[in-house]
């Protein structure tokens, strides 16, 4: 039998069959045409290899890739279902997203889209409470959703940790957070911070009259994290934070498939190293889609005006990667976070309009926990209101206080 060689997998009359999984890259071939590395792509990331063995069969050959389109650098391939374990991501990534981007032949490859069938949809749990589930939680119909996060990243007693809890929610925000680096570290044990800030949320609610919400973070070894996340479920918190790029898919999607009831609040942190240079790696929009499928309920995606290096185009295809219609899946919570502060509240809302996490770590800590989260929680009022922030300010002392402290940030 012939040996199938690069061009072999480059049928551009090819129509992609509705069970094909579909992968959009970016290339910039080396020392080949274009055409020869598409096909090279596509034979190394289905059926082929770099010489010829005795080992193929003729019936192997109906699981190879096929390139469909090329169009400049950016091709299409299509690939058979049968290729991927259903309800595996790592398999899926590991053919998709793995050896193809040490290629000799290629200079900067790039994963900007990919689209799956329902046949391998079907075969993930996806968000378990969604948009939906989310503001049925809290009790929120409309507005965004105010969130803050415990500053300094780390360092903070426990005792200390739950007081600025306290105070964020007191002053108007609804949810609280810890940061992405914040585990179980000497000074702040995972199990009595659960303990003492949860103590904190019901005094809150009580003064408030309002549902606040409290997100700790899991994140660690998967043993260690699925004990975590059931201590979690045990006291009666309903959310967790997971760092989704350095636990993992396979711990995401284990953590996902124990089906706790807890919301799931995914973290990005270390996406830059793959998502950030245009020409090479994966793109945000394609973390976004893994995690929805998965099944995150919300998730990081950039905030536009804040100090994220993503432009606007790229973070409202990160929401559409989350809300537009996929297979039975919820709609997954786009959260917003990083560098913002209240002068940005306007524009948020013109950005991702009213289903959307706001969250504020220095811009409500820099004026005292209690002052900056009544400010943000006063700004959002106003935006809501069509009422411009400087003239809502002169009621408002700590809006006034705010805007005055960030006007030339």
């Amino acid at each position: 039998m012939r040996k199938m060689k690069n061009l072999d997998y480059v049928e551009l009359n090819y129509t992609p069959d509705k069970n094909d999984l579909i992968c959009e890259f970016y290339v910039e071939p080396v020392h080949m045409s274009l055409k020869e590395a598409a096909g090279e792509i596509a034979a190394e990331s289905s059926i082929g290899t770099w010489i010829e063995t005795k080992t193929t069969k003729q019936y192997v050959k109906r699981l190879a890739a096929k390139v469909f389109e090329i169009n400049g650098n950016n091709i299409k391939i299509a690939y058979p279902a049968e290729l991927f374990e259903p309800g595996n991501m790592p398999n899926l990534l590991s053919s998709v997203a793995g050896n193809v981007f040490g290629l000799k032949g290629v200079k900067n490859l790039r994963l900007n889209d990919i689209h799956f069938p329902e046949r391998l949809l079907k075969s993930f749990k996806g968000p378990k409470y969604g948009i939906d589930g989310i503001r049925k939680l809290l009790k929120i119909s409309q507005r965004p959703l105010l969130g803050t996060i415990i500053k300094p990243k780390l360092g903070l007693r426990t005792e200390d940790h739950a007081k600025v809890a306290y105070e964020a929610w007191i002053g108007g925000v609804d949810i609280v957070k810890d940061d992405e680096n914040l585990s179980s570290q000497a000074f702040n044990k995972f199990e009595k911070r659960l303990e003492k800030t949860l103590k904190m949320k019901k005094l809150a609610e009580k003064e408030t009259g309002e549902k606040k919400v409290y997100i700790i973070n899991v994140t660690a070894e998967t043993e260690e994290m699925l004990r975590r996340a059931k201590m979690v479920e045990t006291y009666g918190n309903e959310y967790i934070m997971v760092d989704i790029i350095t636990v993992g898919w396979s711990s995401l999607q284990t953590l996902r498939n124990k089906n706790f009831n807890l919301v799931l609040h995914a973290h990005r942190a270390g996406h830059g190293a793959i998502t950030r240079n245009p020409k090479h790696g994966i793109a945000m929009k394609v973390i976004a889609k893994l995690a929805r499928i998965i099944g995150v309920d919300q998730l990081h995606i950039g905030t536009v005006v804040g100090k994220m290096f993503e432009t606007k185009k790229e973070v409202l295809e990160n929401c559409i990667a989350l809300k537009e219609k996929m297979w039975k899946f919820k709609q997954v919570m786009p959260v917003a976070s990083g560098g913002l502060h209240v002068l940005h509240i306007p524009e948020l809302l013109k950005i991702f309009g009213c289903d959307v996490v706001i969250q504020m770590g220095g811009g409500i800590h820099a004026l005292g926990t209690k002052t900056g989260a009544k400010a943000v929680r006063d700004a959002l009022e106003a935006t809501l209101q069509n009422i411009p922030l400087d003239e809502y300010a002169q009621t408002h002392p700590e809006l006034k206080k705010a805007l005055e402290k960030f006007k030339f940030s």
